[in-house]
């Protein structure tokens, strides 16, 4: 990672921080609406990506597993490392079948430049409305989304969500889920 990189992460992990934590206090006591979970229908979205395109979750049904690894705020020292990780694992995910994507909510603008810096080939979709956050139910009191992996099936259904995710093992951890998913995939 270039120096300038390493100071964009730096400056972004401060502010969202303070911005995030200033959310929590004004959102205090907010009712938390029930999560999704395995055997839900996965919520349809239409979203541009890093790398220009605009993915329809309806596109993959019947064809291909979906990945869906939501992270909170591009250039932040943790995601820098979640997509780190998911990057280094991407073509042994797509030999699974998988279509892996990244998620926030950050602009496609920023999330170019954000997988251009970390030189990482798997799409990053843009939420800038909040409003796929929302319907995943990823968005946290502090109007950022929570760091929740989503496993979507051929037919539309989720398959597992992890909420425990860690930043440096996710890819690996995306490629184990996979594998012990691969019976109910196919």
């Amino acid at each position: 990672m270039r120096f300038s990189t390493r100071v964009r992460v730096a400056v972004t992990s401060a502010t969202t921080a303070a911005v995030a934590l200033l959310r929590i206090l004004r959102h205090r006591g907010s009712i938390d609406r029930p999560r999704l979970v395995a055997g839900d229908i996965a919520p349809e979205f239409t979203l541009q990506a890093s790398d220009g395109r605009i993915y329809r979750l309806v596109d993959y049904r019947h064809r291909h597993v979906v990945v869906l690894a939501w992270f909170p705020k591009a250039f932040t020292g943790g995601c820098t490392m979640q997509c780190e990780s998911i990057g280094a694992r991407a073509s042994r995910l797509r030999a699974l079948g998988a279509v892996v994507f990244g998620a926030n909510v950050d602009t496609p603008d920023t999330n170019r430049q954000f997988a251009e810096a970390l030189g990482i080939d798997f799409p990053i979709l843009s939420d800038p409305s909040h409003a796929t956050a929302r319907a995943y139910r990823v968005e946290n009191a502090s109007g950022l989304p929570s760091r929740w992996t989503f496993y979507i099936g051929l037919d539309g259904r989720i398959l597992s969500v992890d909420t425990d995710v860690h930043v440096s093992t996710n890819g690996t951890d995306i490629e184990r889920a996979l594998q012990q998913l691969q019976p109910r995939t196919a």
